[in-house]
This record gives structure tokens, sequence and C-alpha cells, in this order.
């Protein structure tokens, strides 16, 4: 039960229905996931949770060393499951909890049935024929503007990240909880998240996979949504007639429906 406190882990839907689990990205806790609960919970059993050092997640099982590379987080996935013992279920990773169900996938494939990496990105950095999307220069103006004025860098990159400018209120809103995030964990999570490599551990992954981009999305381009398609064995892409990095708040209906259909094929 302490680890379902540290994780602030929720648990709604259908009884008995299939186990679907969503994993926020950085910045976001679980109310990001809110539109796209309704119609997931009316056929699925679903488990929400916040990473460490976001939402309502015990800020005292913070620990800066635990949490400056993936492996803490997928460690605290890999508990939550075991705690729950809902048997195998599909994990849903939104940005860096993308890579986050690779890692956890590839280092306890038994608590997993399937994987859904949203809008995901193995590397932020382009590196020779890779394009994720940012140089080493662009990211480490990012990481030094976070560290300076995190406030100020959540108000300028926020509208950026969501990528709707026609749609004010979501940038606000993916600002606000930007806002909320503890800065000091912030800039661990920010460098953990932007500075991260997991192009090697695709090939990991044993489970069905559905890999979903966005049409247009600022921060992790399709070439990105390509090369973890061809790097994961028998995966499937599926681009998401939507724009920007947040889909789950920007299209939610698309974002349900193509988690709905890759679960139930599952069956």
């Amino acid at each position: 039960m302490d680890v379902l406190r540290r994780n602030h882990v929720v648990v709604t839907g259908r009884e008995g229905g299939p186990v679907v689990m969503l994993a926020h990205g950085f910045g976001c806790d679980q109310n990001l996931w809110r539109l796209v609960v309704p119609p997931l919970a009316a056929r699925f059993r679903v488990v929400l949770f916040d990473h460490v050092g976001a939402g309502s997640a015990d800020p005292a099982a913070w620990d800066e060393q635990r949490y400056s590379t993936l492996d803490g987080y997928t460690t605290d996935v890999l508990e939550i499951c075991r705690a729950l013992g809902l048997g195998p279920l599909t994990f849903v990773g939104h940005s860096v909890s993308a890579m986050i169900g690779v890692l956890a996938v590839a280092r306890q494939p038994e608590h997993f049935e399937g994987l859904v990496l949203l809008t995901p990105s193995p590397c932020y950095i382009d590196d020779e024929d890779y394009r994720g999307g940012f140089s080493a220069e662009d990211i480490d103006e990012l990481l030094e503007s976070l560290d300076s004025n995190y406030l100020g860098w959540s108000a300028t990159m926020a509208p950026v990240i969501m990528g709707n400018p026609g749609r004010p209120e979501l940038g606000e809103e993916l600002t606000n909880s930007f806002c909320r995030t503890d800065p000091a964990m912030a800039r661990v999570f920010a460098r953990t998240t932007f500075l991260s490599d997991n192009r090697s551990d695709l090939s990991r992954v044993t489970v069905p996979t559905l890999v979903a981009q966005c049409a247009r999305d600022a921060i992790a381009p399709p070439e990105v949504g390509d090369f973890v398609h061809a790097r994961i064995p028998g995966s499937r892409l599926v681009t998401l007639e939507a724009t920007g990095h947040c889909p789950q708040l920007s299209a939610p209906e698309t974002t349900a429906a193509a988690i709905t259909a890759f679960v139930a094929d599952l069956r």
C-alpha cells in the first residue's frame, strides 16, 4: 500500500475488464488523462498514477539520485504492477513515459500484454542519420533556460509543446501543470527526459506494441515515430490526426479510439 500512496495510484473503470495503465509525461500529472478516461473506463479497468515529483505523488519519496535516470521511474512502474496484482496489463506511456514503458517491458515482460507509445522519442538529439528534432545546442539552451527561470520557461515552452495556437486554453493548462511541479524536481526530470538515449532498448520489447504519433508535433516529429516503429519488432504505427505533443488533451476522442482498438485486438 505504501507504493500506491507514493504514486497516488487511482484505479477506475469496468471491474474485470482488460487493464490499461496510463503514464503521464514530463511536467504533467494524471489529470491530463481526464478526457480519455471516460471512454476507456467504459470498457477497461484503468490505472492512473503520478510519477514521483509530479502531481499528488508523495514528495517525501523524491530522491535525486534515483530519479536522475529513467531506471528509477521504471522501478516505480514495476512496483505498482506488483502491488496491484491485476495481471498482465497494457501500458500507455505518453512522451518520456513511452520509454519508461519500453524499459519496464524489457525488464519484466510478464507484467505486460501490450504497450502503447504515445508521441514517443527514444532520443531528442539529432545524431548523424537519426533525427530527434533538436541539436545538442538546442537541448543545452533549453535546459539552461529551465534552470535559470523555470516559471518563465514553462510559460514559453508549454504552448510550443501543446502546439495548438488557435486553442490557447490548452497551452495555458499545460503551463499551469508545469508550474504546479516543484522546480527542483522538474529540473532533474527534464535532464533525465531530454538527455536520455533509449534507441538501443527498442529492440528489447517483446510484447505487441502500438506507436501512436501526431501528424504535427514539434517535439517528436514523424521521423521519430517511424524510427521507433522500425526498431520494435512487429509493432504497429498509427498517425493520429492531431497537432502537438499532447493528443490526450488536443484530440482525446482520436487518442482514446486508437488505444481502445489496440487493446481490443489483444483479446
